[in-house]
């Protein structure tokens, strides 16, 4: 499960290996339950840490220090 200490890669190697077990379909029915519970934990973290990653990236400085939308660059 993720916590605050871990990081985004850690967390996809978790929910990785939690969907490995899943799909292998050899796990109980109450293990499976609470592997599909922590990978939704895990995969809710990764979502926010994306999210977090694009907010920091919307914005860009230009050699100037002005800002310019992250979009905007793409059109150079």
């Amino acid at each position: 499960m993720a916590t605050k200490k871990q990081n985004f890669a850690d967390s996809i190697s978790q929910l990785e290996e939690i969907v490995m077990k899943l799909e292998k379909g050899e796990v109980p029915l109450e293990a499976a339950i609470e592997l599909y519970q922590d990978g939704m934990k895990l995969s809710q973290y990764c979502h926010e840490q994306l999210e977090h990653a694009e907010k920091q990236l919307v914005t860009i400085m230009d050699d100037h220090g002005e800002e310019h939308p992250f979009t905007d660059m793409e059109k150079e």
